[in-house]
């Protein structure tokens, strides 16, 4: 019992490793209106109908003479989220629309003319997708699963997300090859054609400047 634990555990952590989830430590300086100096956006990929939660982690309190403001977007123009004026932690969840990157944005404005000595907010930023997204407490209480079982339940998902992720990739490699396939057929006919018309232009000017040149009695 005790091997296969450890072995549950190593298993975990290279799945984790693999996994889509991140965490980031960073400083947000705070900036004027339409200053995009005071603007930090974390961007990462997830596939569609995918669970991603957000968990940011700002210092400061409200009123401290700086607002920091979230705004959570992908690249297909869906939005999931426009917190205003976050202090302490903020949590989002939300499903993913598309097969698209999502950007999750900061952005730390000055609130008003007073002087703000140590203008800087520390952002803490989680960032859980798929597997890793799931409150897998509540699943053991809920489905009353021994703690192994629950593990094994974990590194099934994520395992199923790894693979799918291999065939999304996959497909794209499969379309990007039949494009690259189809523009190289279409650049060979115009060659062809472009070498036609000029062989073809090349012959009507002889003949053109052959009938000149009789007509001027020169040949």
């Amino acid at each position: 019992m005790a091997y296969l634990q450890s072995l549950l555990r190593t298993l975990c952590s290279l799945l984790l490793f693999l996994a889509c989830g991140e965490a980031l430590k960073f400083d947000l300086e705070a900036a004027g209106r339409g200053d995009a100096t005071g603007t930090r956006c974390i961007r990462n990929f997830v596939a569609k109908d995918t669970l991603v939660v957000v968990t940011a982690t700002v210092d400061g309190y409200k009123g401290d003479g700086m607002i920091v403001n979230m705004h959570i977007k992908d690249a297909v123009g869906n939005e999931y989220g426009r917190p205003k004026d976050v202090a302490g932690e903020q949590r989002m969840a939300f499903t993913s629309h598309a097969d698209a990157s999502f950007d999750v944005c900061f952005e730390n404005q000055f609130s008003g003319s007073k002087h703000v000595a140590h203008a800087i907010r520390h952002v803490e930023l989680d960032i859980d997708i798929g597997a890793d997204a799931k409150d897998w407490s509540a699943v053991q209480a809920t489905e009353k699963l021994k703690p192994v079982e629950t593990e094994l339940r974990r590194i099934e998902e994520m395992v199923a997300e790894i693979v799918a992720e291999m065939d999304y990739l996959r497909t794209r490699e499969q379309k990007l090859r039949d494009t690259n396939e189809s523009t190289n057929t279409r650049v060979k006919w115009f060659a062809f054609g472009t070498m036609g018309m000029l062989v073809a232009l090349g012959a009507w000017q002889v003949v053109y400047l052959r009938a000149y040149f009789r007509s001027k009695h020169l040949i």
